[in-house]
């Protein structure tokens, strides 16, 4: 693959993840956290593809995908809506994404990073992951909202973009 490719690729990632950003920062209440409640789907219409919203499941902590976008069902080969992350992922990536959730959950903090598709057979492809804490009442994490950029040479030859 051309190193262009790869960068325009890997750019319009970051461009996307800090849309994301911005949109999940604007509906802050002071130091509060946003909740569910404030997002509309209209504003990130563009985006919708790969959102995702994570219910953080208490006593023991687990969590479920409340939704997941259609573009997610490529990724995962199957619809993933309603699952616990032990029915999507195998141990390694169910655990990986336990502790990224739980620190996202803890810290009260986004939580960013990019996780290799290996696990599903797909080494050439990753997620450029943004995950976001909601709570209802401002403070307490109870939802998570995700935005998963697809990046790597499927995710571009569906885009127009080819290996050289």
């Amino acid at each position: 693959m051309k190193m262009s490719a790869q960068l325009s690729a890997s750019a319009t990632a970051a461009r996307a993840h800090q849309e994301m950003f911005a949109y999940w920062a604007s509906l802050r209440r002071g130091a509060g956290l946003p909740g569910r409640v404030d997002l509309h789907p209209s504003s990130m219409k563009r985006l919708l593809p790969t959102v995702s919203l994570i219910d953080v499941v208490r006593e023991p902590r687990d969590y479920r995908l409340r939704l997941a976008g259609t573009g997610l069902y490529g990724v995962y080969g199957r619809e993933i809506t309603g699952k616990s992350l032990s029915e999507v992922y195998n141990t390694a990536a169910a655990d990986y994404w336990r502790k990224e959730l739980d620190k996202v959950v803890d810290d009260r903090r986004p939580g960013v990073g990019v996780h290799s598709l290996a696990w599903r057979g797909a080494p050439h492809m990753s997620i450029l992951w943004l995950r976001l804490p909601l709570a209802s009442n401002g403070k307490d994490v109870d939802m998570i909202l995700g935005y998963d950029a697809i990046v790597g040479a499927q995710a571009e030859s569906s885009s127009g973009i080819r290996a050289a």
